[in-house]
């Protein structure tokens, strides 16, 4: 018996072939449109010049101020006061001379101020003076009311040189001199009194000298202990404004446990309306559905801004703005949620002789539970770090603190200390989020 094959006729092999190569050049052609397109991209954002344009001294100043503090200290040119100041705010002036680092000394109208590895700066009635290691000697004398620089040439980039500003940036610290004071910030790791501020009896101490005033010490005031007046120091720190934190960060998880839970139950019965099964009026289905896509087409930040100026700022505000931008998407998710539901668990209601509420509750929302929980409690979680962004634009929550703190452009220590308890924040809702799903979703 002699098999027999059949040979592909000419037109199929032709339009075979062709399928192939048309796959071929499609496999080339995606890859290079992307390719175009980031070149593109690359070109119109002015990638090349973003990248000379940046500052990495800056950029490394900036971290620095991430996890380290800066001493200020500043005299004035018109008065000749001298004062050295954490963070150089007045809450955290240091009273001389008790207190005074042991690299400031402050002498007969002289303050020598010692930046460590040989580098030094002077303040005189002459001026200001900055002997750099390697490099020479700055000095700056007023005239005219106009500082004036005499230093090593040729003058490097790591000094910066205007009018009325002379400003110097070396690793050891930073000098500015101007017409009204001359400035020396030297830098030092950890938040400095992050726990106890300047005026505390517990500034200063070490951590055992701590944990034995806490325990056995003799008391520092004879109507507390001396643990509740160490809590009380900490949650009333001037500099770091603890009590204030805790309240934002509070404010925050409110704006959105509360726009979120809205949404929830605003979604809900709408979503009724929008299901296919349970609503057959069409045009009332189509409206609410249009009603689902207009609210949360609009993003959550324009209706802050809208409900900012209706309402005024406030964390309710931003409450209101999460709850309106996640009931469309809440509602759309619940009505597909309802259109996917089986049936017989309905009909198995029905035949008992329950009315429309009943069967709704025994046999249509226990199908849709978990659908509902796992969305809200995701949704809740994710609007905890939305409520951030929120609470900057309408003034409430941690995200007004974290703003206040950028736009100050100096106190970069508590903007870290701000990101940290808001990553610390989200993570906690996650955590909590995960730890209801597994209870409430699958009884764990």
């Amino acid at each position: 018996m002699t098999a027999t094959f059949a040979t592909p006729q000419p037109a199929l092999a032709d339009r075979i072939t062709r399928r192939f190569a048309a796959k071929r050049r499609m496999a080339f052609a995606i890859p290079a449109a992307i390719l175009a397109y980031l070149i593109y991209a690359a070109i119109s954002f002015d990638i090349a010049g973003l990248v000379q344009r940046a500052r990495m001294d800056n950029a490394a100043i900036l971290l620095g101020d991430f996890w380290s503090h800066k001493t200020h200290v500043t005299r004035d040119n018109r008065s000749g006061d001298v004062t050295v100041a954490i963070e150089g705010e007045s809450k955290g002036t240091v009273p001389p001379p008790a207190m005074l680092p042991d690299w400031v000394t402050m002498a007969g109208g002289v303050t020598t101020i010692d930046l460590g590895t040989g580098h030094v700066v002077t303040y005189d009635d002459a001026g200001a003076r900055f002997v750099v290691p390697d490099y020479g000697t700055i000095d700056i004398r007023p005239v005219g009311g106009k500082p004036v620089l005499t230093a090593p040439e040729p003058i490097p980039d790591w000094i910066s040189v205007a009018e009325n500003k002379v400003s110097v940036t070396t690793d050891a610290g930073r000098f500015s001199y101007s017409r009204s004071k001359v400035e020396t910030f030297k830098y030092e790791p950890g938040w400095e009194l992050f726990f106890f501020t300047l005026e505390s009896p517990f500034y200063g101490k070490g951590l055992g000298e701590l944990l034995t005033l806490a325990t056995v010490g003799e008391r520092v005031d004879p109507d507390r202990m001396n643990i509740s007046y160490m809590v009380s120091e900490v949650w009333t720190n001037r500099m770091w404004r603890h009590a204030d934190v805790a309240w934002a960060i509070f404010e925050t998880i409110l704006m959105a446990f509360l726009g979120t839970m809205a949404a929830a139950l605003m979604a809900l019965p709408l979503g009724f309306l929008a299901a296919r099964n349970f609503m057959p009026l069409g045009p009332l289905r189509f409206a609410v559905r249009r009603f689902f896509d207009f609210i949360r087409g609009v993003d959550g930040l324009i209706w802050t801004i809208i409900l900012s100026r209706a309402f005024g700022p406030g964390p309710m505000t931003g409450a209101i703005a999460i709850a309106i931008t996640d009931a469309g998407t809440f509602g759309k998710t619940f009505s597909e949620a309802l259109e996917n539901i089986d049936e017989k668990q309905v009909e198995g209601i029905r035949s008992t002789g329950a009315n429309a509420a009943l069967r709704a509750r025994f046999g249509v929302i226990p199908q849709i539970t978990p659908v509902l929980l796992s969305q809200v409690l995701y949704y809740l979680e994710s609007n905890t770090r939305s409520a951030t962004v929120i609470g900057a634009i309408v003034g409430g929550g941690i995200g007004l603190l974290l703003t206040q703190a950028i736009l100050t452009q100096k106190d970069w220590e508590e903007v870290a200390y701000y990101m940290v308890l808001i990553v610390l924040m989200v993570m906690l809702m996650d955590s909590l989020s995960g730890w209801l799903r597994r209870k409430l979703i699958k009884g764990e």
